[in-house]
């Protein structure tokens, strides 16, 4: 390390991107130090990922333990089950206290440095710190930029985080509310609509385009309709949208026409979660004093290497990582940012393939999916001009999925026609998050259809649902 320099590397934001950087930081032997102004662990440890399914996964064994159908069906009846509302919740807030505590640690084992409080650039290679013994200026030969996202409020929409809330709120289960409407048919909407409904609430799910699940591939939206939404006390609006939505006993919610904004109907519901996506958290993070610019919505500009960009240049020794590079909202795409930009700054850069990460839904069963969905596909292949093809298999054609009794679910595998490259895997059904991650590294390492064709896979388990597909792929050479 230079002595000009306090630190070899300096991370605004200890999420999951930027504590994987510190750790690989570590690894590559660079002095490392690490800001955080909240708590360790950031969106995804607190808010996100991990009080979530801890949630999901209570809420889970109450479905299937009240499914009589299907456990009749395995020959166990079981009694009347009950839950605790608040246990559920100290489920959740104790294992994030646990992995907050566990991060910690293996940051202060390796020997990177925690600095509490707010960090903002002073100048290139120099952040100013509020921290609660007063301002301290640190200065780093790099610096990553890593402050992740917060709930994105729509205008007309009133929170007052008791009946009105996002899932910052709703993760903490305070309460469990007879109605419940959800704004919002993606990831984070699904998820709750699972959790309130396994736990005795009537949800409305309010989706301003005109199908649910719009991100979703076609034919796994269609069936987790069937299987997520149908046969559960949901109700759906579509096409509308939420214009304005006021807290209280009731929650009076007005939907208008998207078009002409006209209201159609109101709905008086016990309360509504906010569940319309994510924005950076890049204000107050000094970039004017290096002259950087987000865009209109606020992400931090890159480039491939995840370097910031002023006025279209790399501003030297700046990088930008997770949510507010708006490259990919995940957290392990974070994680593999922060590792791939450590890398560059030792000099031997990388680049992600956005393609190959993939995302899911923990609902009951589970949707996953990586690359690109049928109709983007097809987009791509009119540009460039190739052909695509699909195959799709069936959990209820699974040795394993029949011994669980779990039969509902789809995998499909979009690829070209000519190469046998694989574009996109999507997933419904038991464990889709885990079964999805060989569809992730095969693009990830050029691995076509032909090639995973010839793996072999355990016998009886639900990996035989992909290994099935590319089996009945067809690769047609030019």
């Amino acid at each position: 390390m230079s002595d000009a320099f306090d630190y070899d590397l300096l991370i605004i934001g200890a999420g999951v991107g930027g504590h994987g950087a510190a750790l690989h930081a570590v690894k590559r032997g660079l002095k490392t130090a690490i800001v955080e102004a909240d708590v360790m662990g950031g969106t995804c440890v607190n808010r996100g990922c991990i009080p979530s399914k801890a949630l999901l996964a209570a809420s889970g064994r109450v479905r299937e333990l009240r499914n009589e159908h299907h456990l009749k069906s395995l020959g166990i009846s079981v009694g009347n089950v009950s839950y605790d509302r608040e246990a559920i919740a100290d489920h959740a807030k104790n294992l994030v206290s646990k992995i907050q505590g566990d991060m910690t640690n293996s940051l202060t084992r390796l020997g990177v440095d925690i600095i509490k409080g707010w960090a903002r650039l002073a100048g290139e290679q120099k952040a100013a710190i509020a921290t609660p013994d007063g301002e301290k200026i640190v200065t780093a030969k790099d610096i990553i930029l890593s402050p992740g996202s917060v709930p994105f409020v729509p205008p007309g929409i009133e929170t007052d985080g008791k009946t009105v809330f996002t899932s910052d709120e709703a993760l903490k289960l305070d309460w469990l509310p007879d109605w419940i409407a959800i704004i919002g048919s993606g990831y984070i909407g699904l998820e709750f609509s699972d959790v309130y409904t396994a736990l005795g609430c009537e949800v409305t799910i309010i989706e301003a385009l005109d199908q649910l699940m719009p991100t979703f591939d076609p034919d796994i939206a269609k069936i987790a309709q069937r299987v997520l939404i149908a046969p559960r006390d949901i109700e759906t609006r579509a096409g509308v949208i939420a214009q304005k939505v006021t807290p209280g006993n009731p929650v009076v919610i007005e939907l208008a026409n998207r078009e002409t904004r006209e209201v159609v109907e109101t709905l008086e519901v016990d309360a509504c979660l906010v569940a319309t996506g994510r924005i950076p958290a890049t204000k107050e993070l000094g970039l004017e004093k290096v002259g950087v610019e987000t865009d209109r919505r606020g992400f931090i500009p890159v480039d491939d290497h995840l370097q910031v960009l002023r006025d279209g240049q790399p501003v030297p020794h700046l990088w930008a990582i997770g949510d507010a590079t708006g490259k990919m909202m995940l957290a392990h795409a974070a994680s593999a940012q922060g590792i791939l930009t450590v890398e560059t700054i030792c000099g031997e850069p990388r680049k992600i393939n956005y393609l190959s990460i993939p995302a899911a839904a923990f609902t009951h069963p589970e949707v996953s999916f990586v690359g690109l969905t049928e109709p983007a596909a097809k987009t791509l292949a009119e540009a460039e001009g190739f052909a695509i093809d699909t195959v799709k298999t069936y959990f209820k054609g699974n040795s394993k999925a029949l011994a669980e009794g779990e039969v509902d679910g789809l995998a499909k595998v979009i690829y070209r026609k000519d190469t046998g490259e694989i574009l996109g895997a999507h997933i419904i059904g038991l464990h889709a998050a885990d079964l999805i991650q060989e569809a992730a590294n095969a693009i990830a390492n050029g691995q076509t259809v032909t090639d995973l064709s010839f793996c072999v896979h355990t016998h009886p388990t639900l990996s035989e649902v992909l290994d099935e597909a590319f089996k009945r792929a067809v690769v047609v050479s030019a």
